[in-house]
């Protein structure tokens, strides 16, 4: 087993206030993790995943950041009822958006709160690595600013490394595709990092693509899911059965159901009258995660299993469509 998928109490030690709707949150938790990663909150019924913003070969504590959505249900709780000396529910670590063994420079994207992984990720490559790090941050205005001194700071101390430029909304206008290519230059043998609401990212990965940059340098985190990927739910219908019968085992429940086509593992277990865990629904946290026992399953995406938890039999239950007709799904107690 590769990965920690439990959850477990976790001190606040200190909360940042970082802009008016956003906190970092210092935790006294002993996890090993890298740079780039994220971890799944657990509260309110619900789960949620948030990003760390520290890096582990810079900061001595980790640190997660949340920005308060609006109707947002975990996030707004956490701002409002969370202080230091508090402990939530926290899985370990997890996530892929993280960088690779290369000298090449780095380059990211980031809307809003999509600064998070970046900064974890900058930190870590200008510590670490001879890396040039490139970071175009779009905000609404200026008093929106994530980290607004801690990248002036980073590129104070890196000036021949990093570049920060940041795009501000209220006087420049949503940020364009051409802005995005500009941005690129020459580097397009750099690998590109892209956080950020998802009108944001499609638009930036589109005009990368648009200017020559390899697909298998773009590198994405998303926490919403996509509208053609928004949950069926229960009872929603309208799928044709197949042959075939997909099992599932949840706190010790074992459930089967007619397998249906186009159907994810989430929903047959859903369908089944479970509640399984979950949270972006769009193959990146990992919440969801399940072992096939018995039968096989193709996950449409996967951004957060590495191969060898997927070669053990993990699987991404939002992404996972089962491939032979009978399937056995196990969640972890």
């Amino acid at each position: 087993m590769v990965r920690d998928h439990g959850f477990h109490p976790v001190r606040i030690k200190r909360i940042v206030q970082e802009t008016a709707d956003t906190r970092t949150y210092v935790l006294d938790a002993p996890f090993p993790y890298r740079a780039g990663q994220f971890l799944t909150v657990r509260a309110c019924g619900a789960l949620r995943s948030y990003s760390m913003s520290s890096s582990p070969e810079t900061d001595d504590e980790l640190m997660t950041t949340v920005k308060r959505v609006p109707g947002g249900l975990v996030s707004n709780w956490m701002h409002e009822h969370l202080a230091p000396g508090d402990v939530i529910e926290t899985t370990a670590p997890a996530g892929v958006f993280c960088l690779r063994e290369t000298d090449e420079p780095l380059v990211a994207y980031c809307g809003g709160s999509g600064i998070t992984p970046v900064l974890s990720l900058a930190k870590t490559a200008l510590a670490t690595t001879s890396r040039r790090v490139r970071v175009l941050s779009a905000n609404r205005d200026a008093g929106s600013i994530i980290f607004g001194s801690a990248l002036t700071e980073l590129a104070e101390r890196h000036p021949d490394r990093f570049e920060i430029r940041h795009h501000l909304d209220d006087q420049g206008g949503f940020i364009r595709d051409c802005q995005v290519r500009e941005f690129a230059g020459t580097d397009l043998d750099a690998d590109f990092y892209l956080c950020g609401p998802a009108p944001f990212m499609d638009l930036a990965e589109h005009a990368l693509l648009a200017r020559g940059v390899d697909a298998g340098r773009i590198f994405s985190e998303r926490f919403t899911p996509a509208a053609d990927e928004a949950p069926s739910g229960p009872g929603n219908g309208g799928a044709a059965e197949k042959d075939g019968t997909v099992s599932i085992v949840l706190a010790g429940k074992r459930r089967s159901v007619p397998r249906h086509s186009g159907e994810t593992l989430l929903e047959s277990a859903r369908r089944a009258g479970l509640m399984p865990p979950f949270s972006c629904e769009s193959g990146n946290c990992g919440t969801c995660i399940a072992q096939v026992t018995e039968g096989e399953a193709k996950m449409r995406v996967n951004n957060a299993l590495d191969d060898d938890e997927v070669t053990e039999g993990w699987v991404l239950t939002c992404q996972g469509e089962p491939v032979t007709p009978d399937i056995t799904v196990v969640y972890e107690d």
